[in-house]
């Protein structure tokens, strides 16, 4: 994409085809042996070399525009081809037309000798009367529905638009090279077994959720964690979890992926682990130990829950969401991290005097 031409197959970095897109939003025109599209596509083509190789990549516009009647275009189409007769009609237009805007296009193809010519010709394609914008999602449902969940099949669509979108977006920065095809079908399958019995889609990414619009700081979970003297960036990051969590069980509810009799087990097992921690980190500490070390230990505590395995389903790797209903139980005061959690919190709710 974007790299030998508007999209390109290479094999081994070598192109096999080049496909130029050209779309007419405003008014759709005939693709004519004069047209700006037409010159404009073979110069391009001509400027990546090798228009006389007969091994050269296969040359394919594709467009929304109809190939007139008659045309070269319309003699360069998969069916009925008839390259003599399209080479003849677009010689005759090089020598023939006055138009500035393909002037220096033309001259560039009558420069090529008429092997050269004929040789290139023969290596394009037209695919007219293309789908524009409002079909090519139609067009892409329906080769990726059979094998895709059927009762989430819009939201696994809308995942695949996304991975595309920062996937095209990565390949136009030079961020990543070009994705081959096993990569493409490997991603596919990657998004589609997330709507098994035993794993779940994330559908909602870190970088959607801005922790400083939320103005969370006087909810609960947020004052244990101060309880902690937590530094601001790992506080940010816990909002987000927090906020990321219960926008994607959300969306589980909403698509009916999970129901609130699983999310309730997932909470039961999660008080249960945090229980067996927070007695451990108790019966470590001094009888006597001071604040400091109680709040070291609240911190350690949360560290190593935030790195435990456990997840909701079995293939469900995805961290955030414990982490995430974790704090949502230490904003009912359900868990906490200091040691001494529940005192500080009702110190904290009792009415001034």
């Amino acid at each position: 994409m974007e790299m030998f031409d508007d999209i390109a197959w290479d094999q081994d970095g070598t192109p096999t085809e080049l496909k130029q897109l050209k779309l007419h939003v405003s008014a759709l025109r005939n693709l004519t042996d004069a047209s700006d599209d037409m010159w404009r596509t073979l110069r391009v083509w001509m400027d990546a070399g090798r228009a006389g190789d007969v091994y050269g990549p296969v040359f394919t516009l594709v467009t929304n525009s109809t190939a007139g009647s008659g045309s070269a275009a319309s003699h360069l189409r998969v069916s009925d081809r008839d390259v003599t007769s399209a080479l003849a009609r677009l010689e005759k237009t090089a020598r023939d037309s006055t138009a500035e805007g393909t002037k220096a296009s033309r001259e560039q193809f009558l420069r090529l000798d008429p092997t050269e010519r004929a040789t290139f010709v023969g290596r394009i394609y037209i695919a007219d009367q293309s789908a524009d914008l409002d079909g090519v999602e139609d067009e892409v449902a329906a080769l990726l529905r059979p094998g895709a969940p059927t009762d989430q099949f819009s939201t696994y669509l809308d995942q695949v638009w996304g991975w595309w979108g920062r996937t095209a977006i990565d390949m136009l920065k030079g961020a990543r090279p070009a994705m081959s095809v096993t990569e493409m079908l490997v991603a596919l399958e990657r998004i589609r077994d997330q709507y098994t019995r035993d794993n779940l889609p994330s559908l909602i990414e870190a970088e959607d959720i801005d922790p400083a619009s939320l103005q969370h700081e006087h909810r609960m979970y947020v004052r244990q964690l101060t309880l902690l003297d937590l530094a601001p960036r790992p506080l940010n990051r816990a909002i987000i979890d927090y906020q990321r969590a219960y926008l994607q069980e959300t969306r589980w509810l909403d698509i009916h992926l999970v129901d609130y009799d699983e999310l309730n087990k997932f909470t039961t097992r999660l008080i249960d682990e945090w229980e067996r921690e927070f007695d451990h980190m108790c019966s470590n500490l001094p009888v006597d130990a001071a604040e400091a070390e109680k709040r070291a230990a609240g911190r350690e505590l949360l560290h190593a829950l935030g790195n435990s395995t456990l997840s909701i389903r079995a293939k469900f790797q995805e961290p955030f969401h414990a982490r995430g209903r974790r704090h949502a139980l230490a904003e009912t005061q359900t868990i906490g991290w200091h040691p001494d959690f529940e005192e500080h919190l009702a110190a904290l709710l009792l009415p001034a005097e």
